[in-house]
C-alpha cells in the first residue's frame, strides 16, 4: 500500500476559545431527561490499573473509572512539561515530525496511527493505549520517533512524556493510499474529514460555561483508547477519558469513514460542581467574512470561512438557516427546542470561484451535522459568534444546553451521531444558498445608499425547479425590532430558484431578528432564513 508523505500540522492549530468572560447569561431552568437524579455519586472500589504489559479493558470499565475520578479533587497537569517544550515558539513546535514509520498498526489494520509531540500550545500529557482482544496496553513514548527539526534539545526527554495527541490515517480518497482521517488536539478537540474534504471545523467532547463572564473551562481527553480494527470496511472505535475541574466523563467515538463520515458518540458524564452553561455535542468553526457579511478590511478572496451557517431541524419539522456573520461586538442566539432532530455548522457553497483560495480551501471544508439519538429533552441550541480580526481564531461556536442545570453529584447520558463531509442533510424543501448584504434603496440614489441597506436571499432546489416562473411564490418576512421594507420575490432564470430582497436602516436602534421563508398557496416552499441585524 502506498503511503502519502507526512502532512504538515493543522495550519490552524485548535486554540484556547476566544469566548472566555465575554457574555454574561441567563439560566435555562426545568429538568431534561439527559439527567440522572442528581445524588451524589456512591464510592466504588478504584477501577484496574492498566499500566505494564497490559489489563482488561471495556468501555464499562471507562465509565466506572470515570465515576470513580468524579469523586476526587482535579488535578491539572496543563504544563506539567519540561521548559525545553514549553518554550517553543510556533513555529519551533511545528518543525517537529513523527516519523511515519514508526506508526501505531502499521501493516496490522487499515488504520495508522501517528502522535503530537508535546509542546507550546499543547501542554497537556496524554496518555494512548493500544486495545486488541479486550486488552489495553500503553503506547510508550519514544523520543526517536519524532524528527525534531532544527529544535536543538540536547537532554534525553522523560521516557513517560505522553502525547499531545493523536492523528488516524485510513485510505479515505484512494484505496492504495492512506489520508488523515481524524485528529484528536487540545484540550477535548478533535476533527474529521469525509471523502474530498480538507480540515476545517472541530468537534469538542464538552463545553463548559462557554461565553459567562467567570471564563470559560476547558476539560481535556487525558486518556485515549484506540481499538484495532482488523479488517477494511470495520469502523475505528476510539475510547476517550474526560477530567476538568467540573466534570469528568466516559466517552466512545465509532468511526465510519465514507463520503460522508459517521462518528457515532457514546458519552456518560459525572459532574463534581454545578455548571452554569453545559454545551453538549460542541461545534467550533472560523467565519471571517462572506456576502452576508461583507469585510471591511480589503481582501481579493470574495470568503473566507470554515463554515457558512447553522442550520437546525426541529422535532416539529422546521427546518431554520442561520447565516453566520462576523459581528462588531459578542452575539449569542438561543433557539429554544424539545427533542431536536438535528443542528450543525454546514459549509454549502462549494465553487471555487466563491472562495479564491489555493491554499486554505476553504470550498472543501467539511460541514457537520449533529443527529440526536434517544431523550434530549427541552433545552435550546446555543450560537456564539465573537468578532475576529482575521481568519487564524475560531470565532464561531455551537452547541446543545438542556434546560436542567448540570448538579454536583449527579450525571448524564449522551449520544449523538456527528456526519462530517461535503454536503449537509438531505431535505425536502429549498435552501437559502446565499444571503448578501449591501446598499440599499436604487442605483444613483446615493441618500438612499447611506441610510438603506438591502438584503438578498436565493432559494434554491426543493420544489422550485418544478414550478413555472409565474407561480405566486410568496415571500413571508416578519421583521421585529425593525422596518423593514415589502419583500419583493423574482424568479431566478439561472438557479431555477427565486430570489428575495429587502431594505433595512442601515443603523437599527437594536438588534433585531429577521425570519423570511417561501409559500405557495400557504404551504412552505422553503426552509426557515433566520438572520440576526445589528449595528453594534
Amino acid at each position: 500500500m502506498k503511503r502519502s508523505p507526512l502532512s504538515k500540522p493543522l495550519a490552524r492549530l485548535t486554540r484556547r476559545s476566544l469566548l472566555g468572560g465575554l457574555l454574561g447569561a441567563t439560566a435555562l431552568g426545568v429538568p431534561g431527561s439527559l439527567f440522572g437524579q442528581g445524588q451524589p455519586v456512591p464510592a466504588e472500589p478504584a477501577a484496574a490499573d492498566t499500566a505494564g504489559s497490559g489489563a482488561p479493558f471495556s468501555y464499562d470499565w471507562l465509565v466506572d473509572e470515570a465515576r470513580r475520578l468524579a469523586r476526587t479533587g482535579f488535578q491539572s497537569t496543563d504544563g506539567n512539561i519540561p521548559a525545553v517544550l514549553s518554550d517553543l515558539s510556533y513555529d519551533q513546535y511545528r518543525d517537529i515530525r513523527f516519523r511515519g514509520e514508526s506508526a501505531l498498526w502499521r501493516e496490522l489494520s487499515p488504520y495508522e496511527v501517528q502522535f503530537f509531540h508535546l509542546g507550546s500550545y499543547f501542554d497537556r500529557p496524554v496518555a494512548v493505549h493500544d486495545v486488541s482482544d479486550g486488552v489495553a496496553r500503553p503506547v510508550p513514548y519514544r523520543q526517536q520517533d519524532f524528527h525534531l527539526g532544527r529544535n536543538r534539545i540536547t537532554d534525553p526527554l522523560p521516557e513517560n512524556l505522553g502525547f499531545a495527541g493523536v492523528r488516524v490515517h485510513y485510505p479515505l480518497n484512494d484505496p492504495e493510499k492512506l489520508d488523515e482521517l481524524m485528529v484528536f488536539l487540545g484540550a477535548s478537540y478533535f476533527r474529521a474529514l469525509g471523502r474530498g474534504t480538507h480540515y476545517g471545523i472541530s468537534g469538542r467532547g464538552v463545553a463548559v460555561d462557554t461565553g459567562l463572564p467567570k471564563g470559560e473551562e476547558f476539560p481535556a481527553f487525558t486518556q485515549l483508547y484506540l481499538e484495532r480494527p482488523q479488517e477494511r470496511g470495520r469502523p475505528l472505535t476510539v475510547y476517550a477519558l474526560l477530567d476538568g475541574p467540573s466534570l469528568t466523563g466516559a466517552y466512545r467515538f465509532a468511526v465510519e469513514p465514507g463520503e460522508m463520515t459517521t462518528v457515532d458518540v457514546t458519552a456518560r458524564l459525572f459532574f463534581r460542581q454545578d455548571i452554569e452553561r453545559l454545551g453538549l455535542a460542541p461545534l467550533t468553526s472560523m467565519f471571517d467574512h462572506g456576502p452576508s457579511d461583507p469585510a471591511d478590511h480589503p481582501d481579493y478572496r470574495p470568503r473566507v470561512h470554515d463554515s457558512q451557517g447553522l442550520l437546525m431541524h426541529s422535532s416539529r419539522g422546521e427546518w431554520v438557516w442561520r447565516p453566520l456573520r462576523n459581528p462588531k461586538a459578542l452575539a449569542m442566539s438561543a433557539f429554544q427546542e424539545t427533542q431536536p432532530r438535528g443542528f450543525g455548522l454546514i459549509q454549502r457553497v462549494r465553487s471555487f470561484d466563491s472562495y479564491e483560495d489555493l491554499e486554505a480551501r476553504y470550498d472543501l471544508r467539511p460541514s457537520l451535522w449533529i443527529e440526536p439519538k434517544g431523550d434530549w429533552g427541552e433545552g435550546a441550541v446555543v450560537l456564539i459568534e465573537i468578532p475576529t480580526p482575521d481568519e487564524t481564531h475560531d470565532n464561531i461556536v455551537a452547541f446543545w444546553t438542556p434546560k436542567e442545570r448540570a448538579r454536583a453529584g449527579g450525571e448524564a447520558v449522551l449520544r449523538y451521531v456527528m456526519h462530517w463531509g461535503l454536503h449537509g442533510p438531505q431535505q425536502p424543501l429549498a435552501v437559502a444558498l446565499e444571503t448578501r448584504v449591501g446598499r440599499g434603496g436604487l442605483p444613483g440614489q446615493q441618500e438612499q445608499a447611506r441610510r438603506l441597506r438591502k438584503i438578498v436571499i436565493d432559494f434554491v432546489g426543493g420544489p422550485l425547479p418544478g414550478l413555472p416562473p409565474e407561480a405566486e411564490v410568496v415571500p413571508v418576512l416578519h421583521a421585529q425590532n425593525i422596518q423593514a421594507s415589502e419583500p419583493v420575490c423574482q424568479f431566478n432564470p439561472v438557479t431555477g430558484g427565486r430570489r428575495v430582497f429587502f431594505d433595512l436602516p442601515a443603523t437599527p436602534e437594536a438588534t433585531a431578528e429577521l425570519r423570511c421563508r417561501l409559500e405557495l398557496d400557504g404551504q412552505p416552499l422553503s426552509e426557515t432564513w433566520s438572520f440576526q441585524w445589528s449595528d453594534i
